[in-house]
Parts: structure tokens; sequence; C-alpha cells
């Protein structure tokens, strides 16, 4: 599962990643012209969404994105605890309202309960081709077999299949699998990237020049 995780605080920022980094995949930036670059070039489960950011209020966008036509979960967390400001996050779209400061355990069963009801109403397989992917099993078929990936490989699949034939930079990917948004000379990727080749075929990985990785269909 892909989140994004708008948050402009750093240190919660950094808290929030680490935590949510062990059980999914996701993405996180500080304001909302990060945070419509992000998703405009990906597909995300869930929005994690501050509404006080340096440019702007979180409430705007997410009008802008129910007004689009987006279902995605849209999951606030926020300092302001007043019932008007709960009333109103509800009522511009978000399916949920968390006060800051919060347990994390609690946000955790939220996430749960937003991603089980998502996937209620959910295609069951996203395909490329004869590439497909069932989420609830975190299982990867090629022409109807099933395939055996390690965790790191099934991260980069699923975040480079998320992002709809887009490409995805090396250093978001490498964001995502390590928490790393730098890692200097590493070949870690490349490693993982060229193992993902020999299984699936070189042509359904396309490195874009200056611009990292896409899947295609063949």
């Amino acid at each position: 599962m892909q989140l994004l995780l708008v948050e402009d605080d750093l240190n919660l920022g950094q808290a929030l990643l680490k935590l949510l980094r062990t059980q999914f995949t996701i993405a996180w930036v500080r304001d909302l012209a990060a945070a419509r670059s992000r998703w405009a070039a990906a597909a995300y489960d869930l929005l994690l969404l501050d509404l006080g950011l340096p440019d702007g209020d979180g409430l705007v966008w997410l009008r802008e994105l129910r007004n689009a036509g987006c279902q995605t979960p849209v999951l606030i967390l926020s300092a302001r605890d007043a019932l008007d400001d709960r009333v109103a996050g509800l009522d511009t779209g978000a399916d949920d309202y968390l006060v800051k400061p919060f347990e994390a355990e609690e946000l955790l069963a939220r996430i749960r309960v937003l991603l089980r009801r998502q996937a209620g109403t959910a295609a069951p397989h996203i395909s490329v081709g004869d590439l497909s992917y069932a989420p609830d099993a975190q299982q990867f078929w090629l022409g109807g077999e099933p395939l055996r990936l390690s965790p790191q490989e099934r991260r980069i699949l699923v975040t480079l299949l998320h992002a709809g034939g887009k490409p995805v930079s090396r250093e978001r990917l490498m964001q995502q699998l390590y928490g790393l948004a730098d890692v200097g000379g590493s070949n870690a990727l490349e490693v993982r990237i060229h193992a993902l080749r020999r299984l699936l075929g070189r042509e359904r990985i396309e490195t874009v020049r200056g611009l990292g990785y896409r899947l295609v269909a063949p």
C-alpha cells in the first residue's frame, strides 16, 4: 500500500516516516506544492493530510481533489481541535480526522480501517499487460504464474506499478525502499532493477534518461 504524508513539521514528519515505512510504502512532503507534484506523478492508496501548511490550507487542496472526483481515502492530521474545525474537515471530504498529538497505535488503527474500507470497493487486481498484482495478498503474477520476489523487489515493483506508466526517480525509489533521499554511490537500486529485469524481461522496466524508471507493457 502506498501512502502520501503531507506534514510540514520536521520532527513529526520524521517520526511518522519511521513508523509507517515499516508497514507501507510512503512518500513524505512538507508543503502543498510538493504534494500536488507527487500526487500527479503516482497513484496513492491513502492521503495523510496536515492543514496548516507553509503555502496554504490543506482543506483547499482537499476540496480540489474531491471536486475533481478523487475517491482516495483522506485522513486529516491536525492540531485544530475545535468542533467546527473537525466538522469542516469531514464536510470538505475527509474520511477521518485525528487531532494532534495522537498515539501511534491509534493512527495505525485508523489507517487500517480506511484501507480495509477502500479495499472493499477496489479492483482485486492491478494489471500491466500480463503482469498483475493483488494488493490484499501482496502477490504478483506474470502470465498467470505467481512470482517469487524479495521484499525489496516487491516494493520497487509496487511503486512502479502505482506510478501508472510515469517515470519514478531513482531518489524516490531509494527513499521508498530505505528511507534515504541521497545514497551517494550506492548501486543497491540498480542491483534490484537488474534482478527484476532478469525475471520479468528487460523491456518491462524502462530507463528514462534523467527521470528514472518506468513500468511498461511489452
